[in-house]
């Protein structure tokens, strides 16, 4: 693994995995171009979550002491409950599915990805004028079935070319949170799950044996992943707040996956 590689890989994870443009369908793309076959970068690409999960916490840790001074307090339980509940369905599937769709080729097919990522690209720029569930203020006041209508949706994720932010998003914006909140509450419950599949992916003998041959080229990565990652997160934070919409980001996927179906379809 050439330093640049590294480097280039770091910077897509760090930027993609908070923008809701898809990290796995970016990384895909990246990875089919410069390594020529699918799946070259694979364990690289599951130690460099890492980095961003780092910047998760750090970006999000006055929330996260705040969800965890109540539980300690009795004060409050709703929101990790919530969470919980939300992160069941995707963590289950990922047990289940996970290996099946690393290993199937449909999966990490560049027409998968592109069509993937047209079709959540649409439904980002049509949530806003779609109908929602009654409005909600914040995460709190989501009900259980509202949570688990949006952990349903995130195993959609387990596609490349999905996003986990970006099913989790629209679905909380679909139960009436805003695009603010239902952001927040997104990358919130993608903390149990990327750290979830951190320690899996070290549970692997294999894996150790590859993390200590490419332990250089992997800090470098997760180190730009963790740079990029929280600049992704202010930028998509404060985009969010702003606009109240994900517009923009379905006007991105729409147009870099019909590239890339027309240059599949014309190749």
């Amino acid at each position: 693994m050439s330093i640049f590689i590294a480097i280039l890989l770091g910077i897509v994870q760090g930027l993609t995995e908070f923008i809701p443009v898809s990290s796995s369908g970016h990384l895909e793309l990246i990875q089919q171009i410069i390594g020529g076959r699918a799946g070259d970068f694979h364990l690289f690409i599951e130690l460099i979550n890492l980095g961003t999960v780092i910047a998760l916490i750090l970006y999000f840790r006055k929330r996260i002491w705040g969800i965890l001074q109540d539980i300690f307090k009795k004060k409050n339980y709703k929101l990790a409950i919530n969470v919980i509940i939300t992160c069941i369905p995707a963590g289950l599937a990922g047990l289940l599915l996970g290996d099946f769709i690393e290993t199937n080729g449909f999966f990490s097919s560049l027409y998968t990805v592109s069509i993937a990522m047209l079709v959540i690209g649409i439904l980002m720029i049509a949530s806003d004028k779609t109908p929602h569930m009654s409005k909600l203020k914040d995460e709190n006041k989501l009900t259980k079935p509202r949570a688990l209508y949006i952990g349903l949706a995130q195993v959609l994720a387990l596609i490349p070319g999905v996003s986990r932010s970006g099913s989790t998003i629209l679905a909380g914006r679909a139960v009436g949170l805003s695009a603010a909140s239902a952001t927040e509450y997104s990358f919130l419950v993608s903390i149990p799950l990327m750290l979830a599949v951190c320690a899996k992916s070290l549970v692997s003998s294999t894996t150790r044996t590859y993390l200590f041959t490419n332990l250089g080229p992997l800090l470098i990565a997760n180190l730009f992943a963790f740079v990029f990652g929280m600049l992704a997160l202010k930028l998509v934070m404060d985009y969010v707040k702003k606009q109240n919409s994900l517009r923009a980001f379905g006007f991105y996927r729409v147009i870099l996956a019909s590239i890339v179906l027309i240059y599949l379809l014309i190749q």
